[in-house]
């Protein structure tokens, strides 16, 4: 049986101590003892290799990660709270566990509460966590805030992309959904607020015909985010460029597959085997 612990004023105090975070942080942790000893387990692999090249550093903790259970809805928590999950992941944990995990390494400070709050920087906007709203749902909102910290840059224009005009809606005009905006009109406007906010800037991704020529400006480590042509969303999957034996492909945690894959084709094979794909939005890892 599986023990979650829950921390609220120890978690606070910890994270005030060390990082200053005002009474608005506090938030329940959700984090199993397993979630702990894979955690340790990974910073014991990642001793020797915190000094590796950045972008190696990045695939090398993406392919610690192989094969493990994909698991969609983990974040789905009442009330709103950090979910560290490390022994199931979705597309989108996936990626922001491997970026939190390989920034805490790197800083040379690799404590489970620096993890943490890592990871709680990466998933939610102003790196508080209040309630479901707070969250980075969208990735195009999650690349603008997390480049404005200074976590991620957005490289889309500067590759030759084009503007990508947004319309987002899709979580606000499907509320049955989403749990926590179920009978909870009040959250579903501030969560259609947020989606106009993000609607009114301006982005940039490579569409796919472009995908074959730009491919050689990826790097190990990016994020590829996979563009969508479904009505009110942005992005539909997410994965972690891997330049392997000539071929620019991602490591991702796969739906179909069920666990975290390297993908057999390249990126811009598996944006064209889906109907929907129309191009991808690449973050690279500052």
């Amino acid at each position: 049986m599986k023990t979650f612990r829950w921390y609220y004023i120890g978690l606070f105090f910890i994270f005030s101590c060390l990082y200053g975070i005002q009474a608005a942080s506090v938030a329940p942790l959700y984090v199993t003892d397993k979630d702990k000893e894979i955690y340790e387990q990974y910073v014991k692999t990642m001793d020797s290799k915190g000094k590796l090249p950045w972008d190696n550093l990045l695939i090398e903790t993406a392919l610690y990660f192989l094969n493990t259970p994909y698991v969609a809805s983990t974040l789905e928590k009442d009330p709103e709270g950090l979910v560290v999950n490390l022994r199931e992941m979705d597309c989108t944990t996936f990626a922001e566990n491997v970026l939190a995990l390989a920034r805490t390494v790197r800083n040379g400070e690799p404590s489970f509460e620096h993890f943490c709050r890592n990871l709680q920087q990466i998933r939610y906007r102003e790196g508080t966590i209040s309630d479901y709203t707070d969250r980075l749902h969208y990735m195009t909102d999650w690349l603008y805030v997390n480049e404005q910290k200074g976590i991620v840059k957005d490289i889309n224009k500067e590759t030759g992309g084009k503007v990508y005009p947004l319309h987002l809606s899709f979580i606000s005009t499907h509320p049955d959904s989403y749990k926590p905006l179920q009978s909870d009109p009040e959250r579903v406007k501030r969560m259609a607020d947020k989606e106009k906010e993000i609607n009114s800037r301006s982005y940039y991704y490579i569409p796919e015909k472009d995908i074959p020529a730009l491919s050689s400006q990826l790097k190990n480590g990016d994020i590829v985010c996979f563009t969508t042509s479904i009505e009110g969303l942005d992005v539909t999957h997410v994965g972690i460029v891997y330049k392997q034996e000539g071929t620019t492909t991602f490591i991702h945690a796969s739906s179909s597959a069920k666990k975290v894959i390297i993908n057999p084709d390249s990126i811009s094979t598996y944006v064209e085997k889906i109907k929907t794909n129309t191009g991808i939005i690449v973050a690279r890892p500052l």
